[in-house]
């Protein structure tokens, strides 16, 4: 039998004992569920709610953006601590999200019969489909639950999260007994930051960790970002890495074509650290080199001029969009 050599063990023991419990009863971590399947944008987008709501616990909420109302299908998160509440994101174009977080928060209050609860809208980066939602999030009059508005900058999240040093420092907010720590993650966008529930274990990634296509617009600080993050789970149970989109299909290697409104087989939405170390290991290989590579459950997307010149996404958006969006009100027809 084959043993690790000492130093090898040490690394072992050093990035697990810390990460991992005695018992295999789940130890502090507060336990959630997801589910085996999402909505994605149909058969029949006449059937579709512009909103999924999924309670992962009944603290913690993902709601997941129809296709039938935009193609780029996002995740936002909603978080309850006892002071206050934080969204990650407000959704892409014509998402419409106010009224279905309304209704979420309110139903919230019931529950835990509170009267009120503020919540902190902030964002995992600065892009048009994850930010589309913003200025109706911001003109909600509801006395009962007072937004505080954090644009998607890198000045305001240093602010929100108390980052003195960008991007090395790691910064955190307490919502009230939930304390969220916030590690910057810039090389998809400047302003990227994933946030780590040391309630749930649960870490979110934006679009820089998620089952499907990777955009890397600087790779150099990407790289730096993936790194960070596998530093800062190394001693840290992480129970699942949550990111804001779902792009591959439950084939191995193989995505759906951008601008794709129903996926019918698509990925689960949660990967584990050990996609985070594949990603780490894989830019690795590349040697501050950009290039498309596809792996089973992501491709290293870099983009810019010159890959989109040669890759032909916009043909294939365009064609995928048609096809699907003729279909759109049963998509079980050929």
């Amino acid at each position: 039998m084959k043993t690790l050599a000492p130093a090898l063990l040490a690394l072992a023991l050093s990035t697990s004992l810390h990460a991992q419990f005695a018992q295999p009863d789940g130890g502090t971590v507060r336990p959630g569920k997801l589910p085996l399947t999402w909505s994605t944008g149909g058969p029949k987008c006449m059937e579709m709610p512009e909103w999924q709501v999924h309670e992962y616990n009944p603290d913690l909420f993902i709601l997941r953006q129809s296709g039938c109302t935009d193609y780029e299908k996002p995740f936002v998160y909603l978080f309850f601590g006892k002071d206050r509440a934080l969204l990650y994101d407000t959704g892409s174009r014509k998402g419409n999200l106010a009224p279905t977080l309304q209704h979420v928060v309110h139903q919230w209050m019931t529950r835990n019969q509170r009267t009120s609860m503020p919540v902190v809208v902030t964002h995992s980066h600065s892009h048009g489909d994850h930010i589309a939602g913003d200025a109706d999030i911001q003109a909600l009059k509801d006395a009962a639950m007072p937004i505080a508005f954090i644009a998607p900058t890198v000045d305001a999240v240093k602010t929100l999260y108390n980052i003195a040093n960008w991007p090395e420092q790691t910064g955190s907010i307490d919502l009230g007994g939930r304390v969220l720590d916030a590690i910057p993650i810039p090389g998809h966008d400047t302003a990227s930051i994933a946030l780590y529930d040391r309630q749930t274990g649960v870490l979110l990634t934006g679009d820089s960790v998620y089952p499907g296509r990777i955009y890397i617009r600087d790779f150099d600080a990407f790289t730096k970002s993936t790194t960070r993050l596998v530093e800062f789970t190394k001693d840290k149970p992480v129970a699942h890495i949550l990111g804001c989109h779902i792009e591959e299909t439950r084939t191995p290697f193989l995505d759906y074509p951008v601008g794709t409104i129903y996926q019918p087989d698509e990925h689960a939405l949660e990967l584990s650290r050990g996609t985070l170390l594949e990603m780490q290991a894989a830019l690795a290989t590349l040697n501050g080199t950009p290039k498309r590579v596809a792996y089973r459950d992501f491709s290293l997307w870099p983009s810019g001029p010159a890959f989109r010149a040669q890759d032909g996404s916009q043909n294939t958006f365009k064609q995928t969009q048609q096809f699907q969006l003729d279909h759109m009100w049963d998509q079980t027809k050929p």
